[in-house]
């Protein structure tokens, strides 16, 4: 079975390769096809790496303050605590793979939920969930984490994530959209 998901806001697809079951929590492995305009905004994590390998097109990947212009077989990597960030400007389509070291069950989990959400119309056009209170839980599972002065927004992220989970979304959202 091919584990492949979409997102119609942004257009597009995410193939599990390996997960963090399948490799004794080692790494997480996922291949992108990035849509023109696509990405996600500077963050950091905590507690894994990315490792970005395009594979077709062009993917810009941002590690601190550098830029880098990724085209098929070059290969960049953000370490845990590093800012970084990934788009696609080029006007049209790109593929990469994204290995997580070590590998990250909530990064799985919220990009199959997110995805599974804006299939059934329950997010906003700029694709953040309509309810705050998933959101914030979203953003907390996926261990993301905002830089510089934004990081003054991520109390109020954990409090509303911390009230999901007293509401039991967790659990309504890992068996409606979680299947691998």
């Amino acid at each position: 079975m091919e584990r492949k998901i979409f997102n119609p806001i942004q257009r597009d697809h995410v193939l599990f390769l390996k997960t963090a079951a399948e490799t004794g929590d080692a790494c997480t492995l996922v291949e992108v096809e990035l849509a023109d305009g696509g990405g996600v905004g500077l963050h950091y994590h905590k507690t894994f790496s990315e490792q970005f390998e395009c594979l077709s097109g062009e993917v810009q990947v941002q590690l601190g303050r550098e830029l880098r212009i990724l085209r098929p077989g070059e290969k960049a990597t953000a370490a845990a605590g590093i800012n970084h960030l990934f788009r696609n400007r080029s006007g049209k389509p790109c593929t990469f793979r994204v290995e997580l070291r070590p590998a990250s069950r909530g990064f799985e989990e919220s990009l199959q939920i997110g995805y599974g959400l804006a299939r059934d119309g329950q997010c906003k056009p700029n694709g953040f969930p309509k309810d705050r209170q998933v959101l914030a839980w979203l953003f907390a599972i996926s261990e993301s984490n905002l830089p510089g002065w934004m990081s003054l927004f991520e109390f109020v992220l954990r409090k509303q994530a911390k009230k999901a989970r007293q509401k039991g979304l967790d659990k309504l959202l890992r068996e409606r959209y979680v299947k691998y």
